[in-house]
């Protein structure tokens, strides 16, 4: 699957999303080592901090699929659905995003590329999980702590 793709996938999934309260759709596609993809898209709750964003939606898909330790790349995309995906900035995981992707790159042992896609899909800016998080707590971290 090429980048194009990818965030074809991330975008249609952002569709998905159940955002009634922000009405700011964000989808998730992530690709394996093995080729196969799974996606994922907010759910907002009406108690607003129990909502998932899209990228933990897609990373427990990727985990029940193939491993968090298979993840090989990411596509984000988001905007505001007026008939389709809208919106002309590249989306980023937040910081807690981060944090679960960084835990898949260090189960995988190596970084993950992060396809940040605006909701046009016309924007994409490439960005790995260690440049947004350079000095990332995980698992790696409590490796001697038993």
């Amino acid at each position: 699957m090429n980048d194009d793709e990818l965030i074809a996938s991330a975008r249609a999934a952002a569709l998905k999303a159940y955002a009634p309260y922000s009405r700011f759709h964000v989808g998730c596609a992530i690709l394996s080592a093995d080729g196969e993809v799974v996606t994922g898209a907010n759910m907002e709750n009406a108690c607003y901090r129990l909502g998932i964003c899209a990228e933990q939606s897609a990373l427990t898909a990727a985990q029940h699929a193939f491993g968090l330790d298979k993840v090989a790349r990411i596509a984000v995309a988001g905007g505001v659905v007026a008939g389709e995906l809208t919106g002309e900035q590249p989306v980023t995981p937040c910081g807690g995003c981060r944090q679960a992707i960084l835990e898949a790159a260090q189960l995988g042992g190596g970084d993950i590329a992060i396809l940040c896609a605006s909701g046009d899909g016309h924007e994409v800016e490439e960005h790995t999980i260690f440049s947004l998080i350079p000095h990332g707590f995980g698992p790696a971290n409590l490796a001697g702590a038993s």
